[in-house]
């Protein structure tokens, strides 16, 4: 499946595919205990929900992965990091997706719920800050410029609050919501986990965030770089200041070899043990990403591990068998 397919589709699938892991996790939870849905070797499907940034890949995994298997469904819903760990944790879905690592808040809610799992990485990305297509001033960005923008408090409102000669239009604000792993991430490595600002505009949906960007001027946002990739005539995306003093944009190269620092992370699959063990469509799907990772990361616009690092996992995964 080429990217200019998977941009057309992304879409409507991610909102259908929402539909149906909502849809599917309410019958479950009304009729079924927590987790038992994993007990029948006969089932035909796999339930996916989590990460927004790890969507294009699994969406890409699962299209081909039913095409070769037309019996079996995989579903998969957006629901944000922290939202599909909710659903995970109440046993609702086989596989989370997560642009962040697990909270030990979550650790102790799945051993309270009596559920076993595995982390797999399943490939990396650039999280990427990005500004209007129009913006003729921002060439590049330091962490603490960063910082002062998006933080609370810190008394910037307008471009030239931050750096002289940028013009005094007020800066608009465009971020992932706190559902998001992503939201998590930037929190983290851009604000110290201090709040961020209240005037910026939240949504757990990347193509919201690109149309905020797209639509004015002073505009600037942050999200995965498969979707910078995918509007990138819409948006122009922020070189980084990394701590050797260089300006770097994310690609294939500086994402690998860490240059493009601190917003490179690896994107992580959580897969519960239960699922692999006893659901046999579970185990293929996890067979076939993880086979398929490399090539499809790298479709869709992220970087893939090292090769051994999927033989390893592929390795891990036989194991829970």
């Amino acid at each position: 499946m080429n990217r200019e397919k998977l941009s057309k589709v992304m879409f409507a699938l991610s909102v259908g595919a929402t539909l149906a892991a909502c849809s599917t996790g309410e019958a479950q939870s009304t009729n079924e205990s927590s987790g038992s849905r994993m007990n029948s070797v006969e089932n035909q499907e796999v339930l996916v929900d989590g990460s927004s940034t790890v969507f294009p890949i699994m969406e890409a995994v699962a299209e081909e992965f039913t095409i070769a298997n037309p019996d079996l469904r995989v579903t998969i819903g957006v629901s944000g990091t922290g939202g599909g760990f909710e659903k995970f944790i109440s046993g609702e879905t086989d596989i989370n997706n997560a642009s962040r690592p697990i909270k030990e808040e979550e650790e102790q809610l799945l051993t309270q719920a009596g559920i076993e799992y595995t982390e797999f990485k399943i490939a990396l990305d650039g999280l990427s800050v990005v500004v209007n297509a129009e913006n003729d001033w921002v060439d590049q960005m330091s962490i603490e410029e960063l910082a002062l923008i998006w933080g609370e408090g810190t008394g910037v409102e307008t471009w030239a609050d931050v750096r002289d000669g940028w013009p005094e239009t007020p800066i608009e604000l465009f971020s992932p919501g706190t559902d998001s792993g992503t939201y998590d991430y930037f929190d983290e490595v851009i604000l110290d986990g201090e709040q961020i600002n209240k005037k910026a505009a939240l949504s757990e949906d990347d193509n919201v965030l690109v149309q905020g960007v797209a639509g004015s001027k002073s505009a600037m946002g942050y999200f995965g770089y498969a979707y910078y990739l995918e509007n990138k005539d819409k948006v122009n995306i922020v070189p980084i200041i990394n701590g050797n003093g260089e300006a770097v944009k994310p690609n294939d190269e500086t994402v690998q070899d860490g240059s493009y620092e601190p917003l490179s992370r690896p994107l992580f699959l959580y897969i519960n043990n239960k699922s692999i063990s006893e659901n046999d469509t579970v185990y293929q799907f996890m067979t076939y990403a993880i086979e398929q990772a490399a090539d499809m990361s790298t479709e869709v616009g992220y970087v893939g591990l090292p090769s051994e690092e999927y033989e390893a996992t592929l390795e891990e995964l036989e194991n829970l068998r």
